[in-house]
């Protein structure tokens, strides 16, 4: 009984001091409760709940974002004669880069880092804090953007928006680093599962690319937050709105022939995807124009494509389910090549274009101003190469080709070439169609495509420059954590020098009034020409005869390895296990000027007090 009631004053004492930390001015009734409850509950308790909270909140902000741009398609699509629409393809697009732009501009004051890498960095490097901007800033860009016919997708804004708002939470309420990343990927995963009404694959994108690299062993709130991110899609968002499938044939164990080419083929052509976009990216990076003359122009090519092939317009979900469903004459009448005879051929080489097309238009949304993701795209492109593949083997005289099971296996197959992520791939084209008797060919499509996305490039080429330079966490854990020490950090500048030129006589001195076991030797610019271990010199300390013989120059000798000062600990740890050396030392990038000396126990000092923090 005492303990308990030593417990309570202690929770009590606890939530004063948060509470006061957060300043009674600033806090709202809900938060005033919060904060007691977080004193009251232990913390697995509080993390559900969170997690709960985090989820409603998050999914709640997908379910408005694809509401919104959806309404605007469905105006556009069903309200509006061919004729009348071509004005829309025309204008729209250019429209919403270019206000994008603007918005990015004048209203964000030109912040406008977007997409996953930007939460991995976050994680990565800044201890899972995300501004307080990102919690709105994504869902008005990408509104502007997909809604007036952008090429790209939702979900990576929606993710965006999750995360910070699950990070902006935990810091509200003064949880530690762990809490604070996992209600990071709690809110992303609650608008993932949101924007399909797919809690699974909320999860496993959650898994797969925000906690690449980290360790946890508490789940339940993400998995939580996914449910409540789905209860809000399923609750608030219609039928039309959802990317759900309903018409599959079963499995047919003879059709593992059609899904092992057509692996084969949304590897390929996710690996074409990705080249496309670096290409793009680099043209725009180049270009020696305003941002808003890029705008400007990526919007009038954006707005061409979209002319040319309706398709292109948006998400384009609506032309993967009409693919789906067998409904592809509606989408050739309307566009320019229902002034050519309808035809099987017609129809392939119709798709084969958007499937070409379809990788530029995304690229030139998102690297000209717009913005949007990945996610979308690597679907709509899925669905348009199964049905080519499936049209092209109709043609050729193959009977009985599962073009329904090719389309929406496709889907999952490019998705996990392009985002490098096969689990939410599956989860996610299982859910959406309700195929979980597609689970082996899901599995055989998204896992062959991977491979060949692997076998190109090891890592995302999204995340590629970020993670050799150590600002996201990959999935070789001691690096994790040795990239977020700083090598002047480690610096020991408390170090013994002597010039080149000395006498041995001012070495003896240097020995006797120091308590280093190295020195270093520098040139009459301080620039390092070698080093004087005590372990050499200590013999020849007592032997005065040897005073006038020998030189600094004689008794120095060249450093293991040398350290360049922006070198990343990464680095240093790698040229510590190489040259088995205690102390290497520090020069400056640009001249090679003696900065100090590291030492492999300030480095293994750090990594331990480093490893605890975030074991907490």
């Amino acid at each position: 009984m005492k303990q308990s009631s030593i417990k309570k004053f202690y929770n009590f004492l606890k939530f004063r001091r948060d509470f006061t930390r957060y300043s009674l001015k600033k806090a709202q009734s809900y938060e005033i409760i919060l904060f007691w409850l977080k004193s009251v509950l232990n913390r697995n308790q509080f993390l559900i709940l969170s997690g709960i909270l985090v989820g409603f909140t998050c999914g709640l902000a997908g379910v408005i974002l694809k509401s919104l741009v959806h309404y605007i398609h469905y105006v556009i699509s069903h309200k509006v004669h061919f004729e009348e629409q071509i004005f829309f393809y025309a204008l729209f697009p250019f429209l919403g880069i270019v206000l994008t732009t603007l918005v990015v501009l004048f209203v964000f004051k030109g912040k406008d880092k977007k997409g996953i890498p930007v939460i991995l960095n976050e994680i990565a490097r800044n201890s899972s804090i995300v501004s307080p901007l990102k919690m709105y800033s994504q869902i008005i860009q990408s509104a502007i953007t997909v809604g007036l016919g952008g090429s790209a997708g939702l979900e990576s804004p929606i993710a965006v928006t999750g995360a910070a708002i699950g990070s902006n939470y935990a810091q509200t309420y003064k949880l530690k680093y762990r809490e604070r990343t996992l209600l990071l990927a709690s809110g992303a995963t609650a608008g993932i599962a949101a924007a399909f009404n797919a809690p699974i694959a909320g999860v496993m994108f959650a898994m797969e690319i925000l906690l690449t690299g980290v360790v946890f062993s508490d789940f339940i709130p993400l998995v939580v937050a996914a449910v409540c991110g789905s209860l809000m899609s399923s609750i608030l968002l219609n039928e039309d709105v959802l990317f759900q499938f309903r018409t599959r044939s079963a499995f047919d164990y003879h059709n593992i022939p059609f899904y092992l080419v057509l692996g084969l083929i949304c590897g390929l052509f996710a690996r074409y995807f990705v080249v496309i976009s670096t290409m793009v990216e680099h043209y725009f990076h180049e270009m020696k124009y305003s941002r808003l003359t890029k705008a400007m122009i990526g919007g009038s090519i954006l707005s061409v494509l979209c002319v040319l092939y309706p398709p292109l317009f948006g998400e384009g979900y609506d032309t993967v389910k009409m693919l789906a469903n067998g409904n592809v004459k509606e989408l050739v009448d309307n566009s320019f090549f229902h002034l050519v005879s309808y035809s099987e051929w017609v129809v392939v080489i119709f798709v084969a274009l958007i499937c070409i097309l379809k990788a530029f238009a995304t690229s030139i949304t998102i690297y000209s101003g717009g913005n949007g993701g990945n996610f979308a795209p690597s679907l709509f492109s899925g669905g348009s190469m199964g049905f080519l593949f499936a049209g092209i083997c109709t043609l050729i005289g193959i009977p009985d080709v599962p073009t329904t099971n090719l389309v929406i296996v496709g889907m999952a197959g490019v998705m996990s070439g392009v985002l490098y992520a096969p689990l939410t791939a599956i989860f996610l084209i299982a859910e959406t169609s309700s195929g979980y008797d597609l689970f082996i060919p899901l599995m055989m499509v998204s896992v062959i495509s991977f491979l060949i996305a692997k076998w190109f490039s090891p890592i995302s080429p999204d995340l590629e420059q970020l993670a050799k330079a150590g600002k996201i966490f990959t999935r070789k854990h001691d690096h994790n954590l040795l990239s977020m020490l700083h090598t002047l950090d480690l610096i020991d500048k408390d170090i013994q020098r002597i010039n080149i030129n000395a006498n041995f006589e001012e070495l003896a001195s240097l020995v006797r009034t120091g308590r280093r076991n190295i020195i270093a030797v520098l040139n009459d610019q301080s620039k390092l020409v070698g080093v004087i271990s005590l372990d050499d010199l200590r013999p020849l300390l007592f032997n005065k005869d040897a005073f006038d013989l020998l030189t600094i120059r004689k008794l120095m000798k060249q450093p293991d390895a040398v350290i360049e000062e922006f070198d990343s600990v990464v680095v240093v740890a790698e040229k510590f296990d190489k040259t088995g050396a205690w102390n290497l030392p520090i020069v400056r990038a640009n001249g090679g000027e003696f900065v100090g000396f590291i030492s492999k126990s300030s480095v293994l000092n750090s990594y331990r007090q480093l490893l605890q923090e975030y074991s907490d």
